[in-house]
């Protein structure tokens, strides 16, 4: 096998572990919006509960799994590489110190100051006096999981530093598991059984952190406080960091202006949006995440040792699979993304009505999901080449063009108009750094990639479309819940296996890695 597969081939390995352990999270993720969707439906305390997480929520993006995490691990990676064990360490307590410091004042900061920022970002809700002061309660039970989560993201990247991807990846499964197991646990305890939700949050976050402990413990490292805010490793993460901060909190004032105009809508708006925004956050977390996890500390190495013409490898590979597995994750969405809602959630509270909604927000997420996938691939390099300022900058773009599209897209499509200007947004975003890219001296074949984006495109639109429109029979004596289930399944099966005649009949090379695994398995 020549280098350049052996590195494809490891690089899918890596990926198959972590999203083999990330599909689980997700799948349990969606098992926890389905309990959400049984016991609440799309009403006043789901729009509550989602308004309030979603402080907390964006904010982790910054200090956890955003910002920090891309600005810390090609540091803590290029002082493994070049330099020692013990100085990577020392970075890292150092950096764990300044997250109890900053972030655990910004949690007691953040309860002071609840109603002034639902105030801000939900002020549809000041109409109805009870929804305002249940979102205010929700947000501050929740702050806390801000804390809780940054720390568990600088554990996992310095595991996956180390090259231990599996345990990190499976970890956000506890997050779920502590949410599914409060709310059938506590639902009966609360006059407002939605508090539930919130102390899940709480708990599943604990969870998270403590499940990959034990991993830490085996690499070698052992916290101990460290005030040494002015080593210069430490000021290089700085450096990065806090242009990241600057070009994410702006997609993040994105969101929240998304949130304050659903909130105007039709009740159930903000849910709509939310329980569509999980099912293309799936593919989009068990394929992109897992991609980009694996690539930013493949990356940080490469740059370290200046192998700038593998990096450009790299990315190809990494684009390469992301159309390959992204695209028909995409057109399945768009094309038989209603069934899944229905499937997944149209149980217990959750109405045929709320189902249809659902589906039209989801339509519009899920042309969206390859511009925010091929982001997920693409920042990493930038980030391995310590640059941050920008992608920073692009991301400043793309969130101007997303605030421009909202209103004329809501006017036009109501609160699914929210979910297309975030869609397109996205694929600015993926489009501007591609074009920025060799500015970076960083070469990619654009040629081969449109050639798969075409034949992948092709392939998948025929497969799901053809899939859709199979009549599938159900006995009469089944339940109806079983009957859709069979239904929907007959189709997905249908569609994913059409999906890879039709690749490997358009010879797709992506195909072959696949054939070549399954031959050394077997």
């Amino acid at each position: 096998m020549s280098t350049a597969n052996r590195t494809k081939s490891s690089t899918v390995a890596s990926v198959s572990k972590v999203s083999g352990a990330t599909a689980i999270s997700r799948v349990l993720g969606l098992v926890r919006e389905q309990a959400q969707a049984y016991f609440f439906g799309a009403s006043m305390a789901t729009d509550a509960f989602v308004a309030a997480f979603r402080i907390p929520n964006l904010l982790r993006d910054l200090f956890a799994e955003g910002a920090l995490s891309a600005a810390f691990v090609p540091i803590f990676k290029d002082k493994l590489v070049n330099e020692s064990e013990d100085s990577s360490f020392a970075l890292a307590r150092t950096v764990a110190s300044a997250i109890l410091l900053v972030v655990g004042a910004i949690v007691l900061l953040g309860m002071i100051a609840t109603p002034v920022l639902i105030f801000i970002s939900a002020n549809g809700f000041t109409e109805d006096a009870e929804k305002f002061a249940l979102t205010i309660d929700l947000t501050r039970i929740m702050w806390v999981y801000l804390l809780l989560v940054s720390l568990s993201a600088l554990v996992m990247g310095m595991l996956n530093s180390f090259g231990r991807f599996g345990v990190p990846a499976l970890s956000p499964a506890m997050f779920n598991l502590g949410i599914i197991a409060c709310v059938f646990i506590m639902y009966q305890w609360f006059d407002v059984p939605i508090y539930a939700m919130a102390i899940g949050v709480l708990v599943g976050g604990l969870g998270q952190l403590a499940m990959q402990l034990p991993q830490l413990w085996r690499i070698g490292f052992r916290f101990r406080w460290s005030f040494t805010f002015f080593d210069e490793g430490f000021r290089k993460v700085l450096r990065m960091f806090l242009p990241m901060v600057a070009g994410m909190s702006a997609s993040r004032v994105n969101i929240l202006i998304s949130t304050l105009m659903a909130s105007y809508l039709v009740e159930g708006s903000i849910s709509y949006l939310n329980y569509s925004f999980r099912l293309m956050h799936f593919p989009l977390g068990v394929f992109a995440v897992a991609l980009g996890t694996v690539a930013l500390p493949n990356a940080s190495e490469l740059a370290a040792r200046r192998e700038f013409d593998r990096l450009g490898a790299a990315l190809s590979e990494s684009l390469s699979l992301n159309l390959f597995l992204i695209i028909p994750s995409a057109a399945f969405l768009a094309i038989i993304g209603t069934d899944l809602v229905d499937v997944i959630y149209r149980w217990g509270r959750f109405s045929q009505g709320d189902t249809v909604n659902t589906g039209l927000a989801l339509l519009h997420y899920s042309y969206g999901l390859i511009g925010f996938a091929a982001v997920r691939v693409t920042v990493p390099i930038y980030y391995a080449l310590k640059d941050s300022s920008l992608p920073m900058r692009i991301s400043i773009i793309s969130v101007a063009v997303n605030i421009a599209l909202y209103y004329p897209l809501m006017k036009l499509l109501s609160f699914a108009g929210l979910a297309a200007a975030t869609s397109i947004a996205g694929l600015v975003n993926f489009a501007l750094l591609l074009v920025y890219l060799p500015r970076k001296g960083v070469s990619l074949e654009y040629r081969p990639l449109l050639f798969s984006f075409v034949k992948v495109g092709v392939a998948s639109a025929v497969a799901f479309y053809g899939a859709s429109m199979l009549p599938i029979p159900a006995s009469s004596d089944w339940p109806e819940g079983i009957a859709r289930l069979w239904q929907f399944g007959a189709k997905f099966t249908v569609g994913v296996i059409l999906y890879l005649l039709l690749c490997a009949i358009l010879r797709v090379p992506e195909m072959r890695l696949i054939q070549n695994r399954i031959r050394r398995r077997t």
